[in-house]
């Protein structure tokens, strides 16, 4: 009986790449199914205090590959967006591509999409879609928490929400199936909120 894993991402987080992509490695060696969802961190860190500069000035581009992925999402279904969140992906992350129109028109033609879906980049129409699907990622887990979020759904329909995995380099294999064992034993377990170290990688190795 297959189990569910929603998860939450915004295309340009280094960490939810990660975690993404250890989530189709675990599609090989568990009974997983992955679904994708969009979130968004400019819309997270939205009006905050304390930023860092460097990261203020990262964010700023951010809405673009977020709505596109939304609109592609709202046309077409949640479906394109496993292949569209890694047509985006492996141009912004390993291609370190620029964001704008000729980044999203290069992942929309890559998996067969409208090229006018790169208009939705510049536009709010499907702004409120997006705050829909944020909020449904983030309100289990904590609205102060980000990407990669998580929602386990088992045979028996009990979710289990959890932040995470924050981790590099990405689990493969044999490796890949017994993080996901040990993920959810210990989100599983009842009052458990969190395990943590100080980052001494980065997620991505040029």
């Amino acid at each position: 009986m297959t189990t569910t894993a929603d998860m939450w991402f915004d295309p340009r987080c280094p960490w939810a790449w990660n975690a993404s992509r250890w989530l189709l490695e675990v599609e090989q060696v568990r009974d997983v199914r992955v679904r994708f969802h969009v979130m968004s961190l400019s819309v997270l860190n939205q009006g905050r205090d304390g930023l860092e500069e460097w990261y203020r000035e990262w964010l700023e581009p951010g809405m673009g590959p977020v709505r596109v992925a939304v609109a592609a999402a709202q046309k077409f279904g949640p479906e394109v967006l496993r292949d569209l969140y890694t047509a985006l992906g492996n141009r912004i992350h390993h291609e370190r591509a620029p964001i704008g129109r000729e980044l999203y028109v290069a992942a929309l033609t890559e998996v067969g999409l409208p090229v006018e879906l790169a208009d939705a980049a510049d536009s709010t129409d499907h702004d409120e879609a997006l705050l829909a699907s944020h909020h449904a990622g983030l309100e289990p887990v904590g609205e102060d928490l980000g990407t990669p979020t998580i929602h386990v759904t088992g045979p028996d329909g009990r979710v289990n929400a959890f932040f995470g995995p924050v981790v590099a380099p990405i689990p493969r294999g044999a490796a890949a199936g017994r993080l996901w064992d040990g993920v959810l034993l210990v989100s599983g377990t009842d009052g458990f909120f969190e395990l943590k170290r100080a980052r001494t990688r980065r997620p991505i190795e040029r």
